[in-house]
């Protein structure tokens, strides 16, 4: 039940912003970037501001281009894009040995779409953590149809402060979503206090790779537009992740970047690709980008979609831009996995 129709994308732009506020909230977000004037320590300092605001304006926007799954995967020649991506989600369920009946936590649902996949797969009972009113509300509705609304809940609360006692949890994992967490190693602490002793927490993360050059100043600019567009204070390197899950106490049994020729023979970036032909993912190709910001421009014009709708269209255009090219330089990863236990003697 994805958002497919354009009058679903003009009434969800500004999530539960109110619609004659959204050019303001476009204005405030952008103002926390460094083309604006904007730095990393006011991001930092005001994350979830930035994140709501962010998520408010998009989701109608991912949920039109993307689907119900706001995530990458890696992919295998013959394979869609839509079965890459479940089969990504199931991935990570198979390293954390779900089982039947567990409680697991998804730290950064979004609206829901691993959070259904992993637990219609797994039979698991899944509480989706998110900071979002709107998406949350969305996720309520399609964990109603999908029929998993009575083993699967959300929370609204920030994932640097979980509102669960101590060891609750059987798993916990995320989706690319703790790359939004303004200190990596207090997020890690949070998810090691609320998960059960001698279970696992795993996680996609955003990074910049070891071939990331601060000195340079188009790897800095590939960077600055990864963070405009997505969402982000700031993105850590691989490095920086491994060592806040050693601090926060977690055992590391495994890590890896798997946005390599390996394990990713079809480019994870190549549904954002400008030049990519599919009929599959039409809305992301460079036609399918013409017609939507075309129709954003419309849809704002007639008042259907709120004042600042285009402004939000442009800034994820080259957020995929810049994705593209931090893919292409292999500076960026949105794919950099970890499995990491929590001692039994904790």
């Amino acid at each position: 039940m994805s958002k497919s129709g354009t009058f679903d994308l003009a009434s969800g732009v500004g999530g539960k912003i109110d619609k004659k506020e959204v050019l303001s909230a476009v204005d405030k977000y952008e103002k926390y970037h460094v083309r604006y004037g904007g730095g990393e320590a006011d991001r930092t300092q005001n994350y979830a501001d930035m994140a709501n605001k962010y998520y408010d304006l998009v989701t109608s926007f991912y949920e039109y281009g993307w689907g119900e799954s706001f995530h990458f995967a890696n992919s295998w020649n013959g394979e869609s894009h839509r079965e890459s991506m479940k089969r990504y989600e199931h991935f990570l369920a198979l390293n954390l040995g779900l089982e039947r009946g567990q409680k697991v936590l998804d730290v950064g649902c979004g609206i829901g779409g691993p959070l259904r996949e992993i637990a219609r797969f797994s039979g698991t009972c899944v509480t989706g953590l998110n900071n979002n009113e709107y998406q949350i509300t969305r996720g309520e509705t399609l964990n109603r149809v999908a029929g998993v609304d009575s083993t699967c809940n959300f929370v609204k609360a920030d994932f640097m402060k979980m509102p669960f006692a101590d060891n609750t949890y059987d798993a916990v994992y995320a989706v690319e979503a703790t790359c939004h967490a303004p200190d990596a190693l207090g997020c890690y602490k949070e998810i090691y206090r609320v998960l059960k002793p001698g279970q696992c927490f795993a996680a996609y993360e955003w990074c910049m790779t070891d071939s990331f050059d601060a000195s340079n100043q188009e790897h800095q600019k590939i960077k600055a537009s990864i963070e405009l567009g997505d969402g982000l204070s700031d993105i850590r390197n691989t490095k920086q992740c491994l060592e806040a899950l050693k601090l926060a106490g977690f055992e590391v049994i495994w890590d890896k970047d798997l946005a390599n020729a390996e394990d990713s023979p079809v480019p994870w970036y190549l549904p954002l690709e400008k030049s990519h032909l599919s009929l599959t993912s039409f809305r992301l190709t460079s036609t399918g980008r013409f017609c939507t910001r075309n129709m954003v421009r419309v849809l704002e014009y007639v008042g259907l979609a709120p004042e600042g709708s285009l402004r939000v269209q442009m800034f994820l255009e080259e957020a995929a831009d810049g994705l593209v090219a931090g893919g292409k330089k292999e500076i960026f990863t949105p794919m950099y996995f970890f499995l990491a236990r929590k001692p039994l003697s904790a």
